[in-house]
């Protein structure tokens, strides 16, 4: 069935219901757009708190960094932060397939459904004409044959009058024979306007608006079916990110599940152990005797109480009694032995990876300075003159700094055994000075600066008995171990390990050929047996 057929008459239902339809995808158009602006403000949202509650915030000012429910709270924020993503992908999905593809197809519609209202308005028009046409040769021809009847009427009066002469007959019949034939000519002109018009009317209602209604309904049902998709892409779209979106609840879950209560309360001693001893009992003080007051070491057989020494000895040890907040320094004196000796080796690090980058900085200018006066045409040397010289100052002011913390991080203390460095000289475009003192080229030379400066220990491991091994480690970086009491390793060598850091930042291991020393703990891997 088809509206060309069974609709026929019904011109202004057709042109209303395609209208109807046309409305019904602006409505829908609008309608998506805002469920785009929805899904946009909700992802911004998301974007915000997670910004909001994930400030980059320093590990060393945050010493909850390291704990693992802290770290899984980060890990939600960015799972919360590629949700989002998702959603604007919804909405940018949305507003792509449905919303533009839909306005423009659209507009189309209305250009095409235009275009065929006006051929019918074109046809009708044309029909119109036609019938006018028809109505006036007919109202003509009418008009002529009552002239041509009173005509001939008055031609047979005429000849019957006695009185008329044969002129005034003669001239009668040749009106009234003038009359016929005009109305003879318009009834022919009237039959002929008349078959015309039957054959457009006939044009009209079985072929010209058959095919323009056909038109109509085969763009109402290509309208009906592009919005079907529209509404299955709704679905669609969101069912297509719903995989990724549910990785972002699945990370989610698996941030709860990597949460270890036990390793953080652990970190928890780590990063805030003092390294104190507890507090002895307080010794009786027989004032009736004489005694001294000051508390004896062994009298009563109690441990000494170990003070720091850069806090004031008191009497008393208050567990919950509120302490002030200790003024910073810069030798960490206001920290526990523990956490100093840690930040002090964390410290001397952080100057030792310094000093590397100025060492290979120096070293690099050197050579380009020699190039440059082997080939003059490349550069002039005195243009490196500035950066030499800073570099230099830059080595001076390293070496100062890390001779200082050395000398803190002795002071702190560690293991029983004393760290002592050795400096190494930098001539002045910052690379070892390998001459002897009269200017000749000398075979021992000061280790490499490009290397860290270690401490010497004064341990003999040739005099101690074999310890058994408590782990392995494998080495990440090559270390020379130039100083007495390390061992040298190469990067990918795997090493027993004897003794742990005690928080110095020194693993003592053992080779298989028996020889043992110490190495930087940031420089291996270590797996402890359990």
């Amino acid at each position: 069935m088809d509206w060309g057929t069974e609709l026929w008459d019904q011109y202004d239902i057709i042109e209303k219901h395609t209208q109807s339809g046309l409305e019904l995808v602006e409505k829908y158009v609008k309608f998506v757009k805002e469920r785009t602006e929805i899904e946009q403000n909700y992802a911004k949202q998301l974007r915000n708190l997670s910004k909001k509650y994930n400030q980059k915030r320093s590990s060393k000012d945050e010493p909850e960094c390291r704990l693992s429910s802290y770290q899984a709270f980060l890990d939600i924020l960015t799972e919360m932060n590629d949700y989002a993503g998702q959603r604007e992908l919804i909405a940018e999905n949305l507003m792509m397939n449905i919303c533009i593809d839909l306005t423009k197809y659209l507009q189309e519609l209305k250009q095409e459904r235009k275009t065929y209202l006006m051929d019918a308005k074109k046809a009708q028009q044309s029909l119109e004409s036609t019938y006018k046409q028809l109505d006036s040769s007919k109202k003509r021809f009418e008009r002529e044959w009552r002239e041509a009847e009173r005509a001939a009427q008055y031609a047979e009066k005429t000849d019957q009058d006695i009185n008329a002469t044969k002129a005034d007959v003669e001239k009668a019949k040749q009106q009234a024979h003038m009359r016929a034939h005009v109305a003879d000519e318009c009834k022919n002109d009237y039959a002929a306007q008349l078959q015309k018009y039957n054959k457009e009317q006939n044009q009209f209602y079985f072929s010209d608006m058959p095919l323009i209604f056909n038109k109509l309904q085969d763009l109402d049902e290509k309208r009906t079916q592009k919005l079907a998709q529209g509404y299955i892409l709704f679905s669609d779209t969101e069912k297509h990110v719903m995989p990724i979106i549910g990785k972002c609840l699945e990370g989610i879950t698996k941030a709860g599940t990597n949460v270890n209560e036990k390793n953080d309360s652990m970190i928890v001693i780590e990063q805030n152990k003092s390294g104190f001893e507890r507090p002895g009992d307080l010794e009786f003080e027989d004032y009736s005797q004489g005694i001294n007051r000051a508390s004896s070491d062994s009298s009563l057989g109690t441990p000494k109480v170990s003070m720091e020494p850069w806090k004031k000895k008191t009497n008393n040890f208050w567990l919950f009694s509120k302490r002030s907040k200790p003024t910073v320094s810069e030798d960490f004196g206001h920290l526990p032995p523990e956490q100093r000796r840690k930040r002090l080796q964390q410290k001397l690090d952080e100057i030792c990876k310094e000093l590397q980058k100025e060492v290979d900085q120096s070293e690099a200018l050197g050579k380009m300075k020699d190039v440059y006066e082997k080939n003059p045409q490349m550069g002039d040397p005195a243009s490196l003159a500035s950066q030499i010289n800073q570099t230099s100052q830059n080595l001076e002011r390293l070496r100062g700094e890390q001779s200082k913390y050395e000398t803190w991080l002795a002071e702190a203390g560690g293991r029983g055994d004393t760290l002592r460095y050795k400096a190494h000289s930098f001539n002045n475009n910052g690379a070892n000075d390998v001459h002897s003192p009269d200017g000749a080229y000398s075979d021992e030379s000061t280790p490499d600066p490009s290397q860290a400066i270690y401490a010497e220990f004064d341990d003999d491991f040739e005099d101690e008995d074999l310890a058994a091994p408590i782990g392995k480690c494998t080495a990440m970086y090559n270390f020379p171990g130039a100083s007495e009491g390390t061992i040298a390793m190469q990067e990918g060598e795997v090493l027993a390990v004897v003794e742990e850091d005690k928080g110095d930042g020194w693993t003592r291991v053992r080779r298989n050929n028996g020889d043992e020393g110490y190495i930087p703990t940031s420089y291996v891997t270590i797996t402890l047996k359990k």
